[in-house]
């Protein structure tokens, strides 16, 4: 049996071992004690389906099993095949111009081009001009896969040809792609019109093949049962001169587009329905469905009239032209069909698709809050601190606002800082925001652009700038303004809070607001449930972003009740900003290795703190990271940063630990991999710098356990693709050993910033063991991870032209830092303090990293470096 299934059965990579098993299932003695042959066909069956799980292989004991051939159908009288069409293809034209066409039979190839023209006259003409079709094949139980392309074909475009199916047969050994047919009898129902194919848990075989390519390819909505789970090609194997027989899968589909199959498991319907239902199902889906074109094109021209990002709408179009609806089952499906291609496109979430719900109650003002007393617009107070305070819960009109502005910009004149409080304002006028960020600037000063407003509708562009003729004395923009937010901010009070932050003006803090915004409008598709939203009005804001909702994230967000006791920290904390950004400044200029970077870098942040970027800082942990951000922008240089710490930090120039000789064995073990490899290529792969120190304690270990298993190699790899650095002492040592003692070669120079001091780095005269030489072969892997005293190993290599050097550029990193705190604060810099100079050029080493001699991903740099080095092997061989 075993060789029958590796002869036959059509997943032979599933029959690894077979053979063997049966082998010891026999010696075991138990299936030979099984003298009842149908017990004996049913643990055969039962083993061989839990072995292989396919329920397909099954094993009888038939000693009367006469094969039966049936007659191919092409050899039939053409009489007698009419007669059989008749029988098993029926067809109607329903109401609404709906065709309907029943198969209990798959015909193949041979056939249709038999009567062909029959079959197109009698049954094809009279569905070619319907308008949808219901496709039946839920009584479909027999037939012939070669039909299958044959069917395909007329319900799809005769370019670009469609690869359909692949069928891999075992016993030949050969796989069949199977593709649609560029020539057919006919016209083709086409790609476009609506299709449903009913099935049933009777549907098998070539139907099932049909109904899964079709739904597959996004042709047709399945409505019905699960079908049956038929297979390609079953065959019946007797097993040698008994009476013996095996039911064995000898051919296999796989579709192309889901790399599965419709075998065994069947084909699941789109929509689940009984088979009695199915008809009525697929009816009422074409009528459902007979408005989803109209609701489309309605969409369409919403965006083409409304939407206000213009440069988006021919994009839009196009994708909703060329996307394919053939398969959305609902209103609901359509919406979110619609919403999903909309969005892919525009990525503009304003813009949306929805199913019409009830609009919802508009929660009233908090009622645990006192209104503003009197009906007052604004409430006006000064605070602990002399801090000014302004509540408004909804913005006026703008004649009512500069009826009232004088009054309420004088009494907060002469604060320190101002807290706006918008947590329960919940819109009102735009047209009042412009003044009202007027008073937040100096009137002395030229106008500035605050935002633009694009109506798409009256197809008008509007700028916005400061007033230059307030009713009162601003109030400048030199002082604290901090905005309070809580999720019942709206509208106008969100676009408040937006421009405050997007202006660098103040600091907003609370909760992210409601996120309802007046920039859209909605419109209902036509007769349908369905609801599109367009923005109609871009607000654009004094950098050219335009605004895209979702409600504002506050710089510090806390809960609303809590807003204004955080607001009176983070003034408190900001007091103390502008000293941090300046002594940062300092400290870049009495200690960074590039003192002309570093006077660059102190004018950017004095710029940043005057242009109010750090007004979004409400903490160390944010001044931080944006100082952070600042420093290695404007210089380039990743190494550069500033940290917090509670505690004062280590220092980095800490003298290293001089591990105890039990510690050697195992710090060896752990960072040194040492391996011949073939040709006797030496390869050292180690992780970290160590300190010169620790190397010499070390040493004569480091020797007998490393170096002498590599001295005498022909040729080094050196792996340094996980090295992110350590200590520089060591790299003239490790460096020495590359060359000849009898000649001290200059490495490098540095210059030491914090020092004011410039060292020479050359070779030394002595090493401990045996040199590798200035002759043989080197090469140095590399990483992006690749950073610090490993970087300065490679440069010097690849510098003095001892080492090609293959992999990724490295990370850029430093041969030394410094840490310097923040005046008597928890911030703390770290600033690179050398600058290494190039022996040969005099030059200094650039910050971004080494540039490898050959580039390549740093998986692939061992196995390239083996092949150059195997090249260069033959070449020397065959002596070119």
């Amino acid at each position: 049996m075993a060789k029958i299934l590796l002869d036959n059965y059509c997943f032979p990579e599933n029959l690894l071992g077979m053979q063997e098993t049966i082998q010891q299932a026999i010696s075991s003695g138990e299936i030979l004690h099984i003298s009842d042959s149908k017990t004996l066909a049913a643990v055969l069956t039962s083993g061989v389906q839990s072995a292989l799980n396919d329920p397909r292989l099954t094993v009888s004991y038939e000693p009367n099993y006469v094969p039966v051939t049936p007659p191919a159908l092409p050899t039939l009288p053409t009489e007698q095949l009419r007669r059989l069409i008749r029988n098993t293809i029926k067809l109607e034209l329903l109401e609404n111009n709906v065709g309907y066409l029943r198969i209990d039979r798959i015909i193949g190839q041979e056939t249709a081009a038999k009567l062909g023209h029959l079959l197109h006259e009698n049954i094809w003409n009279k569905l070619i001009h319907t308008s949808a079709m219901i496709f039946d094949l839920r009584f479909s139980t027999s037939g012939a896969l070669s039909g299958v392309p044959y069917i395909i074909s007329y319900f799809s475009d005769p370019d670009p040809l469609i690869l359909i199916d692949t069928i891999y047969d075992r016993p030949t050994n050969t796989t069949k792609e199977v593709w649609t047919m560029p020539n057919i009898i006919g016209d083709r129902y086409g790609p476009k019109k609506d299709l449903i194919v009913l099935i049933s848990k009777r549907t098998t075989g070539a139907a099932e093949s049909v109904a899964y390519i079709l739904k597959h390819l996004q042709r047709a909505i399945i409505v019905g049962e699960r079908s049956a789970g038929g297979s390609v090609k079953v065959g019946k194997v007797k097993i040698r001169d008994s009476d013996f027989y095996v039911m064995v899968p000898t051919a296999r589909s796989t579709n192309p587009i889901t790399g599965q199959s419709w075998e065994v498991r069947g084909v699941s319907p789109s929509v689940p329905v009984t088979t009695r239902e199915a008809v009525t199902k697929a009816k009422a889906l074409l009528s459902a469905r007979k408005a989803f074109p109209k609701a489309v094109k309605r969409v369409s021209d919403i965006i083409r009239r409304f939407y206000s990002s213009r440069e988006k709408i021919e994009a839009l179009l196009n994708q909703l032209a060329i996307t394919n609806f053939l398969t959305v089952l609902s209103e609901e499906g359509l919406a979110a069909k619609l919403n999903y291609e909309l969005q892919t496109v525009s990525e503009d979430p304003r813009l949306s698709v929805k199913i019409m719900q009830e609009v919802p109650v508009v929660a009233e003002d908090n009622p645990n809050v006192d209104a503003i007393p009197g009906g007052a617009l604004f409430d006006v107070e000064i605070l602990s601190g002399n801090t000014g305070y302004i509540r408004c819960d909804r913005f006026p009109k703008l004649s009512a606002f500069v009826r009232v502005a004088k009054e309420v910009w004088e009494n907060v004149e002469g604060t320190e800082n101002l807290i706006i409080d918008l947590r329960y304002n919940t819109g009102g006028s735009s047209k009042v925001l412009p003044m009202l960020l007027s008073y937040l600037y100096d009137t002395s000063s030229n106008p500035i652009r605050l935002y633009t407003i694009y109506d798409r509708i009256q197809n008008v562009t509007t700028d916005y700038h400061t007033y230059s003729n307030l009713t009162s004395a601003s109030y400048g923009s030199k002082k604290g303004v901090y905005v309070l937010t809580s999720y019942y901010t709206a509208a106008a009070g969100e676009e408040f809070a937006y421009l405050i932050q997007s202006l660098h003006r103040g600091t907003v803090i609370g909760e992210i607001t409601s996120g309802t915004l007046l920039h859209s409008r909605s419109f209902r598709v036509g007769d349908t449930s369905i609801v599109v939203t367009v923005p109609v009005l871009n607000f654009i804001d004094n950098i050219g972003e335009c605004w895209l909702g979702g409600g504002v994230v506050p710089d510090a967000i806390v809960l609303a009740e809590d807003a204004i006791n955080q607001a009176h920290d983070i003034i408190n904390f900001h007091k103390h900003i502008q000293p941090f950004v300046k002594q940062a400044a300092i400290l870049l200029e009495t200690y960074y290795a590039f003192p002309e970077v570093a006077s660059k870098v102190g004018r950017v942040l004095q710029s940043k703190l005057d242009e109010g970027i750090y007004r979004s800082v409400i903490d160390f942990e944010s001044l931080a990271s944006q100082l952070s951000v600042d420093l290695q922008e404007t210089s380039g240089d990743h190494r550069l940063h500033i940290f917090y710490c509670e505690i004062e930090p280590e220092s980095q120039h800490k003298l290293p630990k001089i591990p105890s000789p039990e510690e050697m064995g195992y710090i060896i073990d752990t960072l040194f991999k040492v391996e011949v490899l073939d040709v006797n290529v030496g390869y050292l792969r180690f992780d970290m710098m160590a300190d010169i120190e620790v190397v010499r304690a070390m040493g004569l270990t480091l020797i007998t356990k490393v170096w002498n298993k590599l001295v005498n190699t022909d040729v080094m790899i050196m792996d340094v693709r996980f090295n992110t650095g350590g200590y520089a002492t060591a790299i003239p040592l490790l460096c020495s050993y590359f060359f000849e003692a009898e000649h001290l070669q200059h490495m490098y120079s540095i210059s030491d910033r914090a020092t004011r001091t410039r060292t020479d780095v050359t070779t030394l005269p002595e090493v401990l063991g045996q040199r590798y030489g200035s002759k043989k072969d080197i090469y140095i892997l590399t990483s992006q991870m690749t950073g610090s005293a490993a970087e300065a190993f490679t440069q010097t290599m690849k510098d003095l032209k001892r080492a090609t050097v293959i992999g990724e550029p490295t990370v850029g990193g430093s041969l030394s830092s410094g840490t310097y705190q923040l005046g008597d604060s928890i911030l703390y810099a770290s600033i690179p303090t050398q600058v290494v100079l190039s022996a040969v050029s005099g030059k200094e080493w650039s910050i971004s990293g080494v540039e490898p001699h050959v580039s390549v991903q740093a998986s692939d740099a061992l196995n390239v470096t083996l092949k150059i080095i195997a090249e260069r092997q033959q070449k020397l061989e065959s002596g070119d």
